[in-house]
């Protein structure tokens, strides 16, 4: 299970402001979950919306893959020797060991403590042997690295094994700098959120779902739009430029294969909420495009060069410029759409990260179309 560097995006020229951050979630902002912007693709068209007015961009057939895996309150206090740490548990193997990453807690103290303290800043892991003590008395030992050529993940064995009851206990959710402060766990959950019998879930939120609502759901629903669930268990993000996604274990249930492969038969899309929910389905597509039920572990990276077997467009929010996820979206949109709707983000102060604002990607189905038509308020 490693991650092989992969090529530099098309969007690595584009500065995004740090105002654009989203700092909290929207219901803090705004009036609820669904109270963000939508920004609209088709082809090198773009348009401007409300996220409540979702249901008017899709059409009766339609298929939204969403991701169930529920969110772990990731983050634990740790110590190695007299160094005070936060370890991120990302990955559980097969083998019962952990994929965790070892992080400097922030100081909350000078310019921007608000934002630092309960945030963390990268580190070295390392080294081989290191026992990193854990709350409750428990401690996990450092074994190798998930990728001998880098240094951020370690694989690590934890006394006593019951890692879910030790997140459950001592856990919080993952947090980075951009964001004002901490939020309870509820807050990294979606709607579509499952709870695993194993405990297991995704470090990180699958946060294209978030804006969603029971509401919104079933107008959806109403209207003949269809969801096809998928699981798919996130590890930490990526912290390094050109790093790709590592490997992820998931599931593609026959319920959803069926689906799926009956829509496309019947002509319609297959709209994937989520970068995870493209990985899982992708990773479960032939080479013909039909979709089969399958689970285990998938490292599959989509990228222009492989393309997409199933997927017609995507749900998901605002990615950093070097992100290897832009690779994906390249491969869906294009690269003129891709270039043309971030440049236009920017413009229009959209947020990102994910508590902000999210990106729909469409087959380009409206050639003359007004370009940037707004109806957003």
């Amino acid at each position: 299970m490693t991650g092989a560097a992969v090529g530099r995006t098309v969007l690595e020229g584009l500065r995004v402001p740090d105002a654009l951050s989203a700092r909290v979630p929207a219901e803090q902002r705004g009036a609820g979950r669904d109270d963000v912007r939508l920004l609209v693709s088709r082809g090198t068209e773009v348009s401007h919306h409300a996220f409540r007015d979702l249901a008017g961009q899709l059409r009766a057939g339609d298929v939204l893959v969403v991701n169930t895996s529920r969110t772990l309150p990731a983050a634990v206090e740790g110590r190695l020797g007299g160094e005070r740490l936060v370890v991120h548990f990302s990955t559980r193997g097969d083998d019962g060991r952990w994929a965790v990453e070892l992080r400097t807690p922030g100081t909350g103290a000078g310019a921007g403590a608000g934002r630092r303290k309960g945030a963390t800043s990268a580190r070295a892991g390392g080294p081989a042997g290191a026992v990193v003590r854990l709350p409750g008395g428990g401690h996990l030992v450092l074994e190798e690295p998930l990728n001998p050529a880098g240094t951020r993940l370690w694989w690590a064995r934890v006394a006593g094994g019951d890692v879910a009851g030790l997140l459950a206990r001592y856990g919080r959710p993952i947090r980075y700098g951009y964001t004002e402060r901490d939020q309870p766990l509820s807050a990294y959950q979606t709607v579509f959120a499952l709870p695993s019998p194993d405990g297991s879930g995704s470090a990180e939120m699958p946060s294209a779902g978030r804006p969603f609502t029971a509401r919104l759901v079933a107008e959806l629903v109403s209207r003949g739009v269809q969801f096809a669930p998928i699981r798919l268990d996130t590890g930490v993000a990526s912290a390094e430029a050109h790093e790709p996604p590592y490997p992820e274990r998931f599931e593609v249930p026959a319920t959803t294969a069926r689906l799926v492969n009956a829509s496309v038969a019947g002509g319609g899309r297959i709209v994937a909420v989520g970068t995870t929910a493209v990985r899982a389905l992708e990773s479960a597509a032939g080479p013909g495009g039909g979709v089969r039920a399958a689970a285990g572990w998938t490292d599959l990276v989509v990228t222009p060069g492989r393309g997409v077997r199933v997927v017609d467009g995507l749900l998901t929010g605002l990615h950093e410029p070097a992100a290897s996820h832009l690779l994906m979206l390249e491969a869906i949109a294009g690269r003129p759409a891709l270039e043309r709707a971030y440049t236009e983000a920017v413009r229009h102060l959209y947020l990102w990260h994910e508590f902000g604002d999210v990106h729909l990607v469409l087959p380009d189905e409206t050639a003359h179309s007004p370009s940037c038509s707004s109806n957003f308020r």
